[in-house]
């Protein structure tokens, strides 16, 4: 009898699949597929969600994103590839509005405003955490220190109100002005 050495069939516990072996495919709303990682899919809440409960198989269609155009769901897929291995803190995270650094500095730095909102859209839609605080601190730094003025110039936003409504407005906030 000689010994033969053979592979494990794919049903045992010696031959699984991993996460990293797993595709998911998700579909923009100009239709647009993306296959992604399993485990980078599942940064998202929404995402990770619609797998477990639909009993999702690999290979089987992409998942719709409506409202999430092409062009976001790359960098929302390029932001979930680098940080999909970060360890979940349990510890809540301090809400000091310092500066990103690193990846995320480099991941903002020359994005534009209509690109940030809708990462911002993306991110809450999906419900991705970590790049939904990233996106909107971003934006509290663009305000940060900034005047009424200049915070509507900024974001090309029309003052509606009267002069009248405008005071109305500053005087019942005046506790604003003394932070």
């Amino acid at each position: 009898n000689s010994l033969q050495t053979s592979h494990p069939p794919p049903y045992s516990p010696l031959f699984r699949m991993t996460d990293a072996d797993v595709i998911v495919k998700l579909k923009s709303s100009d239709d647009r597929e993306f296959e992604v990682e399993k485990k980078v899919a599942e940064m998202s809440v929404t995402v990770k969600n619609m797998l477990s409960d639909l009993g999702w198989e690999e290979n089987e269609e992409a998942f719709p994103l409506p409202g999430i155009e092409g062009s976001t769901l790359e960098k929302v897929i390029h932001y979930c590839e680098k940080h999909c291995d970060d360890p979940v803190s349990s510890q809540p995270q301090t809400q000091e509005l310092t500066e990103p650094t690193g990846f995320d500095a480099e991941f903002l730095r020359d994005i534009d405003q209509t690109s940030l909102f809708n990462l911002i859209l993306a991110a809450n839609f999906m419900d991705i955490k970590p790049l939904l605080d990233l996106t909107c601190k971003k934006v509290a730094l663009m305000i940060k220190g900034k005047s009424v003025d200049e915070i509507r110039e900024t974001f090309n936003i029309t003052n509606d109100f009267t002069p009248q409504e405008e005071q109305q407005v500053r005087r019942d906030n005046e506790w604003l002005d003394s932070k």
